[in-house]
């Protein structure tokens, strides 16, 4: 069996977040001091707002968090005089620290500008009301720094259910897909799927490059949407259930009751998954999309397996009764 490949920690920088700005409510955001320090990496969504950094207590501040400065720290920064403005800015701007935001068209001090400059920690300003910048930044952080992977496999969305084909390079993904879009499911990825995890969601989609394109052997590529219409494809779709493809080995037990559904981790969120066994006269696609249609029973609480079991179990205690 052939695992998973999972992601490696997440990360943006400066200069990646202002172009991920463009176009949002934060499309002001803007470069004030510290333009050397834009590769300077963001690792963590969440951002930091203490002003007890700047009361003699940086030790509040964590690495790849980006710090905002609304009223109020603007405000307590211009009482302090010169000198101890400039030590509790020596503090602030570690090297750990990926920027500082100034919120709501405050002013930039001018001992912070010269401060971010000489140590190369970008200052960013916006017009933007300290609340709503908190919730857009978040936004923006949540896209950019969600765990992300690129998987070797096929993603169809069968009667609304995200369905992730996955086996052996030549195992007939591309065919069981093609097979289940003529049967009037939908393609959403073909050959390369890449899943972004959004909290407990994994999302999958298409390389622009490859979307709505399909590759099978004998035929060549070719554009599923051209072929079969709009209504074939899908841009993106939550993947929600597994089934991998392997080739017929008669000396491997498959599962035959059904009793048990398992789970692989994708992204560090588990995934129901069943195994089918690919061999000569057996209809893939029929057998994936049956099992789509299991997988959506059980999730309404209806197992034919344990239903049948129980019957077994109540017929063998009337007769031993």
């Amino acid at each position: 069996m052939v695992a998973i490949p999972e992601s490696g920690p997440q990360s943006l920088t400066v200069r990646d977040l202002l172009a991920r700005c463009a176009g949002t409510p934060l499309g002001d955001l803007s470069v004030r001091a510290g333009a050397s320090g834009l590769a300077r990496r963001i690792t963590r969504v969440s951002l930091q707002k203490t002003g007890l950094a700047l009361t003699g207590q940086p030790e509040y501040l964590e690495d790849g968090r980006v710090l905002l400065f609304g009223r109020s720290e603007v405000q307590y920064l211009a009482s302090l005089d010169l000198e101890l403005r400039r030590r509790r800015l020596h503090d602030v701007l570690r090297p750990g620290l990926p920027c500082i935001v100034v919120t709501a068209g405050l002013p930039v001090d001018a001992v912070l500008v010269a401060e971010a400059d000489a140590r190369g920690v970008p200052v960013l300003s916006t017009d933007v009301l300290t609340s709503e910048t908190l919730v857009a930044l978040t936004g923006v952080l949540e896209e950019g720094l969600a765990p992300v992977t690129t998987l070797h496999g096929v993603l169809v969305d069968i009667l609304g259910l995200g369905v992730l084909l996955l086996g052996e390079s030549g195992i007939g993904k591309s065919e069981c897909a093609l097979d289940l879009v003529v049967r009037g499911h939908r393609l959403v990825a073909d050959d390369a799927v890449e899943v972004t995890r959004r909290g407990s969601a994994l999302i999958g989609t298409s390389p622009p490059l490859t979307r709505h394109h399909m590759e099978v052997r004998g035929l060549g590529i070719m554009n599923v949407q051209d072929l079969f219409g709009v209504a074939s494809t899908r841009h993106s779709m939550q993947v929600e259930f597994i089934v991998r493809l392997v080739r017929w080995d008669s000396h491997t037990e498959y599962e035959r009751l059904g009793l048990d559904e398992a789970t692989e981790p994708l992204l560090g969120v588990p995934v129901p998954v069943v195994t089918l066994p690919v061999g000569p006269g057996r209809n893939i696609g029929i057998l994936v999309e049956v099992a789509a249609r299991r997988h959506l029973l059980l999730a309404r609480g209806i197992s034919a397996a344990q239903r049948l079991a129980a019957r077994l179990e109540a017929e063998l205690q009337a007769g031993e009764s």
